[in-house]
């Protein structure tokens, strides 16, 4: 559409004078000019922003999963044998037992336990059920410290007796507040508790409590064990073992 002059007639003084108002194509061009320039210098700047922060939680994650399977090469040791480890060494240091608990596994050279790993053949050392193990130490080491350690945990437990009902929910709100927002920020399960019933407490925390609930006799022998969190207020503790029994593992160092 081709551009129309429009004159305004101005009668100022009694003098008449026709004033030129500019083309309205014109004003459309230069405000869609103005609007293209704003969204360049926009995109200008967030594109390499964007780029840089993609390019950085990608270097972050590929760190991430390298790092944490390379170590577990480097030290031929898995995430809950790491568990075991820190396990035994606060079993040793509670008690203040002259041993010392060695990893069999680790063979002492990070070079060594990569070699375990990748070898020319391509295949691991060991058959599944054997595997190279550190001089000084046999096959049932690692087995042999995880029984003591159960065997400690029976014997630091704590019996409990329910005297309040439990639904088993995550963050009950009718146990307290307290409670409410100090629920275990864990994957491991919480029980139903009933009046009445019985728990073995093994470790907790200021509000909670984690143990198993003492259904019978399989109990002893490991059958049929129900164990998980529950709110400490739930429970008290049996009159015939407040003397003798300890606090349950971890309470002191989370309190």
């Amino acid at each position: 559409m081709p551009c129309l002059s429009v004159r305004a007639l101005s009668l100022w003084g009694g003098n008449r004078k026709f004033l030129r108002i500019p083309c309205i194509s014109s004003i459309v061009k230069s405000a869609k000019h103005t609007r293209h320039h704003v969204h360049i210098t926009a995109e200008s700047v967030t594109a390499p922003l964007g780029c840089i922060h993609a390019a950085f939680i990608f270097v972050m994650t590929m760190y991430t999963q390298l790092y944490h399977r390379m170590k577990i090469i480097l030290r031929n040791k898995t995430s809950i044998e790491s568990w075991i480890e820190e396990k035994a060494k606060d079993r040793i240091q509670y008690y203040q037992l002259d041993e010392v608990f060695v990893f069999p596994y680790d063979m002492g050279s990070r070079w060594r336990n990569f070699k375990q790993v990748f070898t020319w053949s391509g295949v691991p050392e060991g058959d599944g059920l054997e595997w190279p193990v550190r001089e000084g130490c046999h096959q049932y080491s690692l087995t042999i410290e995880q029984l003591k350690q159960k065997a400690d945990k029976r014997v630091r437990s704590v019996r409990y007796k329910v005297i309040e009902d439990y639904s088993g929910a995550c963050c009950p709100l009718n146990k307290g507040i307290k409670t409410f927002f100090t629920s275990p920020c864990t994957e491991e399960p919480r029980i139903q508790l009933q009046k009445g019933e019985f728990i073995l407490a093994t470790r907790g925390l200021r509000y909670w409590l984690y143990g198993d609930k003492i259904i019978d006799d399989s109990f002893i022998e490991g059958v049929s064990r129900i164990r998980g969190w529950f709110p400490r207020k739930c429970v008290e503790k049996c009159p015939c073992d407040a003397e003798t029994d300890q606090a349950p593992e971890g309470e002191k160092k989370n309190r």
